[in-house]
């Protein structure tokens, strides 16, 4: 019997995840992680495109906003990342990324980056929630479903992450109730991380990532766990407001104000501890449900 991977072992796969291969001149290389889904977790591509932008910008230029479009989607194998220097202004930088695999475009993303500066400040208080001290996480939720959980997560769905998520609500995983309002979720790298800025946003990107299409499922009761629904990420937007550590605990308030057309339109608030608020989101994704 092998033993389990130490947390700080998770920690330093997911982190090597990030860390791309320089493969010429502002183009990079990424391995994938296969983590269940019929094609590489869009999180992953999100955030080695974070990285990849951040590799061609100074330190002091830390990214503040990112648009992203998932145009096809990724095998699991390595994808090639290429970034184009579009402007360095005096205190704005904008990047392009485009990622490839097999010779076509998967994915692109246009980053824009910011020197540190001063003007006013305001943000929206952090919600009251239970805090992550004894919730069970969504690891443990699954593995204690034993043999009522989908064949297809019983492999990839119940092994060790290097990043936890404890759901604030106790919805049932495989047969959710409908209701109002939208989701809350706490998450956080299992162990420290190096110091490097970059290395946090591209990791909050690739947690971004997670949950964020469901919320359109709460209204209707559906879930992706039982294999009714047909569902991909279509884009991703996220605005970075603040610095943070993604080692510490983060609260991802998430809600659905729309779906229609084969859509759902999902938003998010990523607060800290402290009740600062560190990052916002927003994402459509096709959403059918099968007859």
């Amino acid at each position: 019997m092998t033993d389990a991977p130490t947390a700080a072992c998770l920690v330093e796969d997911l982190v090597a995840l990030m860390r791309l291969e320089a493969v010429g001149e502002d183009r990079f290389r990424g391995e994938s992680e296969d983590i269940g889904t019929p094609a590489v977790f869009g999180g992953q591509v999100l955030g080695q495109a974070v990285m990849a932008a951040s590799r061609t910008v100074e330190p002091d230029r830390p990214m503040h906003s990112m648009h992203a479009y998932f145009l096809l989607p990724g095998e699991h194998a390595p994808i090639d990342y290429t970034v184009d220097r579009v402007r360095d202004g005096r205190s704005f930088t904008t990047r392009h990324v485009l990622a490839r695999q097999r010779g076509r475009i998967i994915f692109e993303m246009a980053a824009s980056f910011q020197t540190a500066d001063e003007g006013v400040e305001h943000q929206s208080a952090m919600p009251e929630t239970r805090g992550p001290e004894g919730l069970p996480s969504e690891l443990e939720r699954r593995v204690a479903l034993g043999d009522r959980l989908p064949a297809r997560w019983q492999v990839k769905g119940t092994e060790p992450h290097g990043i936890e998520f404890r759901r604030v609500e106790d919805d049932d995983l495989l047969a959710p109730a409908p209701r109002e309002g939208g989701s809350a979720i706490w998450m956080r790298a299992v162990s420290p991380l190096p110091d490097d800025p970059s290395v946090h946003r591209a990791l909050l990107a690739y947690a971004s990532d997670h949950g964020l299409l469901r919320a359109a499922l709460v209204p209707h009761g559906l879930t992706f766990m039982t294999g009714q629904l047909r569902a991909a990420s279509l884009d991703h937007a996220m605005w970075f407001h603040r610095e943070f550590r993604f080692d510490d605990w983060l609260l991802y308030t998430i809600d659905s104000p729309s779906a229609g057309g084969a859509r759902g339109f999902c938003r998010g608030s990523v607060f800290a501890r402290d009740g600062r608020l560190v990052a916002s989101t927003a994402q459509e994704g096709m959403l059918r449900v099968l007859r």
